[in-house]
Parts: structure tokens; C-alpha cells; sequence
């Protein structure tokens, strides 16, 4: 059977950053060292930053002396940041770059007086901290549900994983119903890109493998995108999970990976696959 793997698979930009950026504060053996949040939505990786004794925390208020923390990729609410500020704890921000500059565009609409719509996942971490920098006055769309009413000066911007296609579906209902529209397309290239590579990949492949944390949003974007080709849709964490019964029988075999998914645990799983009896080919 033939293996192909995606270029997009693995870690992004903003991932590898944060990753680095933990990495380097883990070698240095300091004390103290919390991220807030898992720095990134793979277990795994969280695992090994333990391990280096960066451990993760939901909420600053612990016993334990919080000497610096590492802010995730997602970013957090501004007045998180404050707190964190004013208990006099160092703030090392891995907030991922793209995240950042939405960050900065939600402020300006909500400072220009535009109402402030954004599209993305509610409960998201990513959008929870857009929605402090809208002076938590925006209204956050799926782009599943019709939207809400609207005012006459209207403002979008969009948590940087979410595919094209639904900005594309939002923007052609709020015209209908509002005067004045500004778009921030914030969406990440990455993010693009890995969605027209699985796409193309499902395609054409009778088996695809997803792989990465199953809290990943972005991961779990492939998931469905992948089965809506109807073609048998594996979404793994890890290469342990895959069973021979999946793949018998198949000629050609997919492999994506989500944004934080680390290249060693895609190699084991092509490993895996190879050991069934699989034969890597080139990527799409």
C-alpha cells in the first residue's frame, strides 16, 4: 500500500515559536515556570514539558510560587494579563504572532465604534481573548447558525483557524443586512493551505489518517473535512491507536496532521503504517 504524507502536516509558525520559546526556558532549569493553559493542544507535547518541569496550571490563584509564565499560543483576556501583571509574576508571551495582529484588529474596530462580529469557536481559547480585546462587547458565529442582527457599521475579524470558506459564508449574509462592513481576514495561511492539501488528499486516497490532540480545533477541521469525502476518516492522537484492520485491503493511504502536531509523532505513525505493510511515497 502507498503512504502519503501532506507538506502542511506538523507544526505552524505560531506553534513551533511557542514550542521553542518553552523549550529554551525549560534548559534553563528555573524554578517556578507555569504555562497557562497547555501551551499548545497536543498532549503529548504538554507531557514532555512536564517532564522538563513546565507544568500547566488552569488559573494563576495556586499554592505554588509562580515565578514566570508562559503564555500559550491562543493568547489570553486582557485582564488576565493585568492580574498577571500585578502579582508581579513574569510574563514570557508565545502568543502566536497571527493571533496577535487579530488581537490588534478587534481592539481597533471596537475603538472605531464598529460593532465587532467574530467568527470563530465560542469556548475557543483564541476567541475568549479576542473578545477582551472587543471590550468583551463582541458577537461571536460559527458560521453554522444565520447570524444575529445586526447594526449598520459592522466589523469582522476571525480566529486564525477557521477555513475560508466559512468567512466566505458570513460575509455574503452580513452585506444583506448592515450598511457599512470591515473585514479583517485573519485567517492564518497555514491553516488555508493545510485545508486544501487534506482536501485534495482525501480525494484521492481510500484511508485517511488525521493526526493530533483530539482538544485540537484545527484537528479536528481535518477530521470533518476529510470525512466529508466520505472516505474512512482515523483521527489519532498517537501511532499506538492505529489497528491493522484499518488499513487491510487499501492501496493508497493519507496522512495529515494538525498544527500542533510535532513531526516525531507523525513519523511514528507512518512508521506504523509501514510496519503493516506500507511504502511511503512522495507527498501531495
Amino acid at each position: 500500500m502507498k503512504i502519503i504524507v501532506a507538506k502542511t502536516a506538523g507544526f505552524c509558525f505560531g506553534v513551533k515559536r511557542a514550542i521553542d520559546i518553552a523549550f529554551k526556558i525549560a534548559k534553563e532549569k528555573r524554578k517556578g515556570i507555569f504555562t497557562l493553559g497547555p501551551i499548545i493542544h497536543n498532549p503529548q507535547v504538554v507531557e514532555k514539558l512536564k517532564e522538563k518541569g513546565i507544568i500547566p496550571i488552569e488559573n494563576i490563584k495556586i499554592r505554588e510560587k509562580i515565578s514566570a509564565l508562559i503564555i500559550r499560543t491562543h493568547g489570553i483576556p486582557l485582564s488576565l494579563s493585568q492580574e498577571i501583571a500585578a502579582r508581579g509574576c513574569e510574563i514570557i508571551d508565545a502568543t502566536c504572532p497571527f493571533v496577535k495582529k487579530a488581537q490588534y484588529y478587534a481592539k481597533l474596530l471596537s475603538e472605531k465604534g464598529y460593532q465587532v462580529v467574530i467568527l470563530g469557536e465560542k469556548n475557543h481559547p483564541e476567541v475568549i481573548s479576542l473578545m477582551s480585546y472587543a471590550d468583551n462587547n463582541a458577537i461571536v458565529v460559527d458560521g453554522n447558525r444565520p447570524l444575529p442582527k445586526l447594526m449598520n457599521k459592522v466589523g469582522i475579524v476571525v480566529q486564525t483557524t477557521q477555513p475560508l470558506e466559512s468567512l466566505k459564508k458570513i460575509l455574503a449574509e452580513a452585506a444583506e443586512h448592515t450598511k457599512e462592513l470591515k473585514v479583517y481576514n485573519t485567517i492564518c495561511n497555514s491553516t488555508a493551505l493545510r485545508l486544501k492539501e487534506t482536501g485534495k488528499m482525501a480525494g484521492s486516497v481510500d484511508v485517511m489518517f488525521v493526526v493530533g490532540g483530539k482538544n485540537s480545533a484545527n484537528t479536528t477541521q481535518l477530521t470533518k473535512l476529510c470525512s466529508s469525502f466520505s472516505v474512512p476518516t482515523f483521527h489519532i492522537e498517537t501511532a499506538a491507536e492505529i489497528k491493522e484492520d484499518w488499513v487491510k485491503g487499501t492501496q493508497s493511504i493519507g496522512i495529515t496532521a494538525g498544527a500542533s502536531t510535532p513531526k516525531w509523532i507523525i513519523k511514528e505513525v507512518e512508521k506504523r503504517i509501514t510496519d503493516i505493510g506500507g511504502e511511503r511515497f512522495s507527498g501531495t
